[in-house]
């Protein structure tokens, strides 16, 4: 554990706060978001908020993967689950999210089939084994899931297994940040950008944030000592660029094996953002060459009377305009046991920061 341990050391954790408190000495107050979830949990986990001034503030942003997934989306996946002869296969945290009228959680309750599952693969082997029912996979996530959701498809044409599809989900991040960079109502003025997705495609899809919108940027870990050096990496910055802390992990060029697996299975397509919107450009499609294999082609739904929860803030947590405890729902009618929003249902949601490590700010 050593290894670890180094990135959580308490005297250079201290070292690293006193020096960003130096670097913002004088300065006007700054907003850094932190786009990934996993950052925000990190954040609140180790109470790092405590350690910067109080003109640096850090908010939290769309890079929950579950959060953004629209409300239709999850009724398209409990329309599938009513099918008789349909299993879901899904992520964990995607049982509980509320769709207009219900959740995949209270479809199981229901007797309908629905298996969690830790990978793609896991829901591959699913099929394999029980050739009388068809199973649909919830394509949910970014960059970083998408290679394995892919080499699924693959490996389901190749051994054609006939009876596995995936409703495609996946969202790209590059698209939706310089959405929130040029959105004057947000008011970010850098980005501490998501680690695991930029192993992935690398830094270089980030440069028009610099450039074309003047936002400085870095890409830092996510243990404590990772995400402090890169706040200070960030504010060193003598104009808007893109930085790597991360650089054990990520390259400028990316993960290009990885990158060329994702283009073989898909396509770049329009996509819909909880609480965003539409976002041209901003998500994956199957390609026709495993069309057999995309759920929207196999089970034809029309979904019509999405219905949003009223009082959820959770579209203006993701875009960084509102905090969990401006809701008048958090910590009231919204909790984890009974979560009226996806924010909170998530591992990686910023209400679940807030509420399982305290209201710091």
């Amino acid at each position: 554990m050593r290894f670890v341990d180094e990135f959580r050391d308490r005297k250079l954790a201290q070292s690293l706060s006193r020096k960003i408190r130096q670097a913002m000495d004088g300065r006007a107050p700054l907003s850094l978001m932190e786009v990934c979830g996993t950052h925000t949990m990190a954040i609140f986990r180790f109470g790092l908020k405590d350690l910067l001034p109080d003109n640096l503030r850090l908010i939290s942003g769309p890079g929950c993967p579950v959060c953004v997934t629209p409300t239709a989306f999850i009724d398209k996946a409990i329309a599938l689950a009513r099918m008789d002869t349909v299993t879901i296969a899904t992520f964990g945290d995607m049982m509980r999210v509320p769709g207009s009228e219900s959740s995949l959680e209270k479809e199981k309750m229901n007797g309908r089939s629905i298996r969690a599952v830790y990978s793609t693969m896991d829901a591959l082997d699913i099929a394999r084994r029980d050739t009388q029912r068809e199973v649909v996979f919830l394509g949910v996530g970014f960059e970083t899931t998408v290679p394995t959701v892919a080499v699924a498809l693959m490996d389901a044409k190749k051994r054609k297994i006939p009876n596995f599809s995936v409703l495609c989900g996946h969202k790209t991040m590059p698209e939706v940040l310089a959405v929130l960079a040029k959105d004057k109502d947000t008011r970010v003025d850098g980005f501490i950008l998501p680690a695991h997705v930029s192993a992935i495609i690398g830094s270089r899809p980030y440069e028009s944030l610099a450039r074309r919108f003047g936002k400085h940027c870095i890409i830092a870990g996510f243990e404590p000592i990772d995400i402090l050096q890169g706040i200070l990496i960030l504010l060193d910055q003598s104009r808007p660029a893109i930085d790597v802390q991360y650089e054990r992990v990520v390259r400028r060029l990316g993960n290009r094996s990885a990158q060329k697996v994702i283009r073989h299975v898909f396509k770049k397509a329009d996509s819909s953002w909880r609480g965003i919107g539409v976002i041209p450009g901003s998500g994956l499609a199957i390609r026709d060459r495993y069309a057999g294999f995309d759920a929207e082609e196999r089970f034809p739904i029309t979904i019509r009377d999405v219905k949003e929860k009223k009082g959820c803030i959770c579209g203006d947590v993701l875009k960084g305009k509102k905090t969990p405890l401006d809701c008048r729902l958090f910590r009231k009618a919204c909790k984890p046991e009974h979560p009226v929003g996806p924010c909170m249902v998530s591992s990686e949601g910023a209400c679940s920061a807030y509420y399982k490590y305290g209201n710091s700010v």
